[in-house]
């Protein structure tokens, strides 16, 4: 289920020299900001005279994705012309129209999970949801979400099977705990970065902007809850599997050596609809709103129910929570 758990050394290595080309993301690793846009500028002034039509379109928008500032620096302007440079992009890779959406967050929201344990029978159909929803890699195979089989009466995630495959689901004397990005309110992912490539948006959604990722994986290492996934190849995505709905803060295909995870399907959620796992949850399990609407499910939940989060003691206050009934 984690990529860069079940792939063997030799394909990590082999996945690490497979690139030949000089990227944007290497040049800032290696040289600086001040000498890579040095270099970008020399070698477009010397390719722009020689390049003309599809290849010069082609070309502008390697020169403009370089450029790219980051995501919330960019003027309104600039992040039109990121999301159609985007699009032109998907297309000429995927031959699919792609959308990439750039809706903000509402006022007066902030968003909490909550999930009833009871409830949860092992059947990782929202695994299967999420996957499809959100552009995630196919081979090899990227998950956001993993649901840990554990023997009743126990609570020790190191114990748990993250790979369980029997004929039926539930096995007898075990229960199912589906884990994944918390959106934390006090992200230690957050302040392990760089580059400030990842942030939590006002609708409490830990966001990354995937042109300012430099795949150094700090932010995976600072996560306690396994919840950052590496892409060490080009992910890999049918084009009739394409998801064309897609948000810059969210299910828009990433490329190769970068940080992706959970971000509460944003491209959904900021247009009033359900996350993709909780709508494909067949025992209604899953419970998805606002935690400043007090008429909201989840409020009623964290009011009149049990409820615990993971690792609490660590101060992640995560906005997920487990509930049974």
């Amino acid at each position: 289920m984690d990529t860069e758990k079940t792939m063997g050394q030799a394909d990590m290595t082999s996945a690490k020299k497979s690139s030949t080309g000089i990227t944007r993301r290497s040049l800032l690793k290696k040289m600086g900001i001040a000498g890579a846009t040095a270099v970008a500028t020399t070698a477009a002034g010397t390719v722009a005279a020689n390049v003309s039509g599809e290849n010069a379109t082609e070309f502008g928008d390697a020169v403009g994705e370089f450029f790219q500032d980051h995501y919330q620096k960019m003027s309104k302007q600039e992040i039109e012309e990121a999301l159609a440079r985007l699009e032109r992009q998907y297309k000429r890779k995927y031959g699919v129209e792609v959308k990439v959406d750039n809706t903000p967050p509402q006022p007066n929201v902030l968003y909490g999970y909550a999930l009833n344990i009871s409830k949860c029978k092992g059947y990782r159909k929202c695994v299967d949801a999420c996957v499809t929803e959100n552009n995630q890699s196919r081979d090899p195979q990227v998950q956001f979400i993993r649901v840990l089989e554990m023997n009743k009466g126990s609570m020790n995630l190191e114990e748990s099977d993250h790979y369980y495959n029997p004929e039926l689901v539930p096995q007898e004397g075990k229960f199912y705990l589906p884990v994944q990005c918390m959106q934390c309110e006090n992200p230690p992912c957050v302040n392990a970065c760089p580059t400030k490539a990842t942030w939590k948006e006002p609708d409490g959604i830990v966001a990354i902007d995937y042109n300012w990722c430099i795949g150094c994986r700090y932010c995976m290492t600072a996560c306690p809850y396994w919840a950052r996934h590496f892409n060490w190849s080009e992910p890999e995505i049918p084009q009739e599997e394409i998801n064309p709905v897609t948000h810059y803060l969210g299910n828009r295909p990433r490329p190769k050596g970068v940080v992706e995870k959970c971000y509460f399907c944003v491209q959904r959620t900021r247009k009033d609809q359900q996350p993709a796992c909780q709508e494909a949850c067949p025992t209604g399990a899953r419970v998805f709103g606002n935690l400043l609407d007090p008429k909201s499910e989840i409020r009623y939940i964290l009011e009149n129910k049990t409820v615990f989060r993971l690792k609490e003691d660590l101060g992640t206050e995560p906005k997920f929570w487990y509930f049974t009934d």
